[in-house]
């Protein structure tokens, strides 16, 4: 109470705060005043509405509690009455147990009058049951088995009631139920010997549905009886606990089972062969069950659809459910890789293809779409796993047996075969790509993504086969370096293997369109371009190595006093280089355009390489001037030469040598270091070593005029273009310097 007069107290103090609060608001100003009646007016309303308002709440809340109190008393009321009527009747049960326990005679006289009305309804057919038996029998050997299944139907109608009604009398007393299952102990034997009929029936459906369909009819419908009484005798056990002996008899799902193993056995029954005796013998097998079950299920359609209940609907999946366990055991066994191929092809592609399960004639009766896969996926993932180290395996090996082959023909005395245009190649690379493209043709065959898994995994082997061919390469140049006689076709077989770095990536280019499914490049797609760069470009070294070997004795003639006095070294360099390089035709444009660029830069290196080394040094200045005249012209030999042998832009290049003759051509020594200077502007990478030689070979500068001029440039040390092909760089001087002056 105190808390509610609290509260009520603190509510009347908010409520005067709030007002003031309004009051002060509307009278903020002094012109306010004059509408002070008007607020109060206004405020008086909402005063008289607000407690209208509360007034209604508050009666309409009245109302509802007397409603609810009138309610609760009637409920009593009604609850007393319920109680009195509950005694009523428990007075009269207890009066009428009395009663029920004197009748007990006559439910055992009803009892009685019923199993006696049922024997008499049967008297006929006991007394008559061997005849009936002897007639069954009979029906069943003629085939006539719907006119057997209703004599039985019959027999086996007087059993089951007999037993009932001894069941109901007294369920304990067993010996009138055996004396009855005696009496009827033929019954079960009929049953059984007409259901060996069905099921053999069943079992020939497909020859039978063609010559007497009318025979399979009888069949289902003798089973479709059959379900409905074993549905009755069920229910008749849920509400008395009795049922005949032998039911239910379930002869539906027996049926379904005849059928499947019907199925299983003419799906198992395909395998004639095996692969000892054909290597072909699973793409056989399948081929089989193919036609097998196109056939078969086409018969379903047109023919036994018609006999067999709508609902039923089962000949798919039973045929699918066959396949299934089919594939599955095949699926097991050590298979090898084509057969791989050859399995998840058909369960992936052929099975759901116009072929068979989406074939016209079945359209209409299989939804392709709806049929479970007939592996599970783990298991296909498990087949193409093994493939894939067989794969690895196969082809690892095949590409080693490739390249030995090859490597025998390096050693043949005869040139190898040239293609359409000319060009050196071995069979190599139409080997490895045969085989990578049968490969990736079978892979297509199972799906997109194991093409891209066979593709991917076909370039890795790619390159490292690349890395062995290049080992090979190699270990062919140092064994013709062992005796240059041998083997005699070296030079040729070494352009095949150039130009078949050509052919390599041109074949895997075109394998990449036709199988990759993402144009993107990949990490072996750059390994396998590096190591066919490094194969092709150690080939052309290999080949400018044998040609420089041949010139190595002119060579060493260059800037010695042979060669001022007259000698041919040159003329020989330059014959002997045009020799080579019209075998050097033979070589694809890309690799030939690349060699003939080396082998100028070589030939001028080694010509420079020969100032530098000042074998001689120019005693006078006719000897100045003719060797430079002489190095004038040889410089223009080899820029024809070369010129002539690819079109390539040799000034720079053979410019060098030229440039060097001018600076041992000057006759004025005092012009010497405006001379140097030229030569250093037009190539920055000469160093100093280099101008102490030249100046050492040109005979005649002082050596305060050799320091002067080293200094100077020093000092005006010129930056090397980035863009300059460099020259000097790799041209060492010799520490020692030997003039032969001789």
């Amino acid at each position: 109470l105190c808390r509610s007069r609290l509260k009520m107290e603190e509510t009347s103090r908010e409520a005067v705060a709030t007002a003031v609060q309004r009051v002060a608001g509307m009278l903020q100003r002094s012109d306010q005043l004059d509408k002070v009646e008007q607020y109060r007016r206004r405020e008086a309303r909402k005063k008289a509405s607000v407690e209208a308002r509360l007034k209604a709440a508050i009666q309409s809340q009245l109302d509802g509690v007397r409603t609810g109190l009138t309610q609760l008393h009637s409920a009593l009321l009604d609850v007393k009455d319920i109680q009195g009527s509950l005694a009523d009747v428990s007075k009269d049960w207890r009066q009428s147990i009395n009663t029920i326990e004197s009748l007990k005679d006559v439910k055992d006289a009803v009892v009685q009058h019923s199993q006696l009305a049922s024997a008499v309804e049967n008297l006929k057919n006991i007394f008559s049951v061997p005849e009936i038996v002897q007639e069954t029998q009979q029906l069943i050997e003629q085939a006539e088995l719907l006119q057997a299944h209703r004599k039985l139907m019959e027999l086996e109608c007087s059993r089951d009631d007999l037993m009932y009604e001894q069941y109901r009398m007294d369920s304990k007393n067993t010996s009138d139920m055996n004396l009855i299952s005696i009496y009827f102990e033929d019954v079960q034997s009929l049953s059984d010997e007409l259901a060996k009929q069905l099921w053999m029936v069943l079992q020939r459906s497909m020859v039978t549905v063609r010559r007497d369909p009318t025979m399979l009819v009888s069949v289902i419908r003798i089973i479709e009886r059959e379900e409905k009484i074993d549905r009755r005798m069920v229910d008749r056990r849920k509400q008395t606990g009795f049922i005949p002996p032998g039911r239910p008899k379930h002869w539906k799902d027996k049926m379904f089972q005849v059928l499947e193993h019907t199925v299983s056995t003419r799906i198992e029954g395909t395998q004639s062969v095996t692969r000892e005796a054909d290597k072909m013998w699973l793409v056989r097998l399948l081929e089989i069950t193919r036609k097998y079950v196109v056939d078969d299920l086409i018969i379903v359609k047109n023919l036994m659809v018609q006999c067999f209940p709508p609902h039923y609907n089962t000949f798919n999946s039973l045929y699918h459910a066959a396949v299934s366990a089919r594939v599955k055991e095949l699926a097991s066994e050590d298979l090898e890789a084509n057969e791989i191929v050859s399995l998840l092809t058909w369960v992936l592609n052929t099975y759901k293809s116009a072929e068979m399960m989406g074939h016209p004639d079945l359209f209409s009766e299989c939804d392709i779409n709806q049929l479970e896969p007939l592996l599970p996926k783990e298991v296909v993932d498990h087949l193409l796993s093994k493939y894939i180290q067989t794969f690895t395996l196969n082809i690892t090996g095949w590409l080693r047996k490739a390249l030995e082959t090859d490597k025998k023909d390096w050693h043949k005395d005869s040139e190898p075969e040239a293609d359409q245009d000319g060009y050196y190649q071995t069979t190599l690379p139409a080997i490895v790509f045969q085989m990578f493209e049968q490969n990736l043709q079978v892979a297509a065959q199972i799906d997109g993504e194991f093409k891209g898994q066979v593709l991917k995994l076909c370039l890795k082997q790619m390159n490292s086969f690349l890395i062995r061919y290049r080992e090979e390469a190699v270990a062919y140049k140092e064994e013709h370096l062992r005796d240059r006689q041998l083997p005699p076709c070296y030079v040729h077989y070494m352009i095949a293997i150039i130009n078949n770095c050509q052919t390599f990536k041109e074949s895997i280019n075109s394998l990449k369109r036709k199988y990759s499914q993402s144009p993107e490049p990949t990490e072996s797609d750059a390994a396998i371009d590096k190591t066919l760069g490094g194969v092709a470009k150690d080939g052309c070294q290999f080949l400018l190595d044998e040609v420089f070997l041949d010139l190595e004795h002119h060579l060493n003639e260059l800037l010695t006093r042979k060669w001022l006095s007259g000698s041919h070294a040159v003329d020989t360099i330059c014959v002997t280089v045009e020799d080579y390089f019209n075998d050097f035709n033979k070589i694809k444009k890309p690799f030939n355009q690349e060699m003939t660029k080396e082998a100028l830069r070589r030939v001028v290196v080694e010509y420079i390489k020969a100032v530098m080394q000042k074998r001689m040094s120019f005693k006078n200045a006719d000897e100045r001037r003719e060797g430079a005249e002489r190095m004038i012209r040889e410089a223009d030999q080899f820029s024809f030469l070369f010129r002539k042998l690819a079109g390539e832009d040799t000034e720079r290049l053979c410019g060098a040598i030229t440039a060097i003759a001018e600076v041992f051509k000057l006759t004025d020594p005092t012009l010497l270091f405006l001379e140097v200077t030229t030569l250093v502007s037009k190539y920055p990478d000469i160093r100093e070593d280099h101008i102490q030689a030249l100046l050492a070979v040109r005979g005649d500068a002082s050596r305060e005029m050799r320091q002067m001029i080293i200094g100077t440039l020093s000092e005006n040390k010129v930056a090397s273009s980035a863009t300059s092909q460099p020259i000097f760089r790799d041209i060492p001087v010799p520490t020692i310097l030997n003039v032969q002056n001789c």
